[in-house]
């Protein structure tokens, strides 16, 4: 789905940019307060089966219990777990965590999930026209992390949130997940860079088949029926809409299938590494101490390929819009942190099964918005696939609360 004509600009007023900078401000102070797994990550307890502050097992896949891991629970130790946006309901409750009937809590999740879907739009318009003009992946994703590490380094110095100790046995343990989401995020990257939004995510709803497809193969899960019958649709949309792609090339696509293979790896590495009970490591500095290693991990290799292509003189003999890329680069990196927080601010207030639906109309919001901002050139039969590949993604998030028999 390539756009007919050139990339309409995206100046955003004075007050759209206060807009943006006070909606993040409000999402880091809320972040503070509220219990939830930042940007994919969550440390599981094991030993009360719970994640921090909330109500409900956050889980990526109903792990099923082992004498293994019962003696684990019996040392007290805490497990780094990671997810994706979560997509089952793996122990979790089907329960709103705010009481029904209570308007300013309901107010406030509607007004969390507006700013969910508002931050993925953002990003991912802004982020696209900056991929469209500048052709380097590595920097742009090196930037994003570079922007999350000031915001984390600024929170700890001035003691907003407070720093953590950390031991080098518990980085050596927070390492795997530090390069997967490294490369997830790189790969999603190179991906819009190379076809439109609308096909990247049309893509990207394949994460449930690779959930199932690793969990099989590493962990032991077998899948039921319903789970299979629901990733038909998936697999089967994706490839419809790949066919009529009016932007499809492969470079693309697999890069887009290599961040979900990158993704959804978590899981298996998260069911591996343990981190002592040491020190205390909440799941707001966990993602901290994750960006910066993504950004320490990315530097050398972004340097090594790409070099040094983001400074002004570079930018403008390539005849680059100075003021709009690094405008661009900005705000799309600042949203890309701000929409993974407020995600998880969402998952502590509502179930697994809300909170993976929403993910689905999330999905469909942002490939509309760049469909029409973009004018992407849409045929029947490719919206038909997308469409397909969506339901199948919301099939799959109701399917998940079906447990198999006990034998």
């Amino acid at each position: 789905m390539q756009s007919a004509a050139a990339v309409a600009p995206l100046s955003p007023t004075p007050a759209s940019c206060l807009l943006v900078r006070g909606l993040l401000g409000r999402s880091l102070r809320l972040a503070a307060a509220a219990p939830f797994c930042a940007a994919s990550f969550q440390i599981h307890a094991r030993s009360t089966g719970r994640c921090h502050g909330s109500g409900a097992s956050w889980v990526s896949a109903p792990f099923l219990a082992s004498d293994w891991e019962q003696r684990r629970r019996e040392k007290g130790v805490l497990t780094v777990r990671a997810s994706s946006v979560p997509e089952s309901t793996g122990g979790g409750s089907d329960k709103e965590a705010a009481p029904g009937g209570d308007l300013l809590q309901t107010l406030l999740l509607g007004s969390l999930f507006g700013l969910w879907y508002l931050f993925n739009i953002y990003f991912n318009i802004y982020n696209k026209q900056v991929l469209k003009v500048f052709q380097f992946p590595l920097t742009i994703t090196l930037l994003q992390f570079s922007i999350g590490t000031f915001l984390v380094l600024f929170m700890w110095t001035t003691n907003l949130y407070k720093r953590p100790k950390i031991s080098p046995m518990q980085l050596a343990a927070i390492l795997p997940l530090a390069l997967v989401h490294t490369m997830g995020n790189l790969f999603t990257n190179m991906s819009l860079g190379r076809v439109s939004v609308s096909f990247t995510h049309t893509i990207k709803a394949m994460e449930p088949f690779f959930s199932v497809l690793l969990s099989a193969l590493f962990l032991g899960e077998v899948p039921t029926i319903w789970v299979i019958l629901s990733l038909m649709p998936i697999v089967g949309g994706v490839a419809l809409a790949s066919l009529t792609e009016a932007s499809f090339n492969w470079a693309g696509f697999w890069s887009a299938m290599a961040s979900n293979l990158t993704f959804q790896s978590r899981n298996v590495l998260s069911k591996k590494v343990m981190v002592k009970k040491e020190e205390s490591l909440d799941n707001i500095n966990l993602f901290s101490i994750i960006t910066i290693m993504s950004f320490f991990l990315l530097a050398p290799v972004t340097l090594f390929v790409e070099g040094i292509k983001i400074t002004p003189t570079y930018l403008e003999s390539a005849g680059l819009n100075l003021k709009q890329i690094y405008l661009r680069s900005l705000i799309a990196g600042l949203c890309f942190h701000a929409y993974q927080q407020v995600s998880y601010m969402i998952l502590s207030r509502v179930s697994p099964v809300t909170h993976s639906v929403g993910n689905c109309v999330k999905r469909v919001v942002v490939i509309v918005t760049s469909v029409l901002f973009f004018r992407t050139p849409v045929s029947p039969i490719n919206a038909l696939g997308t469409g397909v590949a969506l339901g199948g993604v919301f099939l799959y998030s109701r399917v998940k609360r079906i447990k198999p028999k006990s034998t």
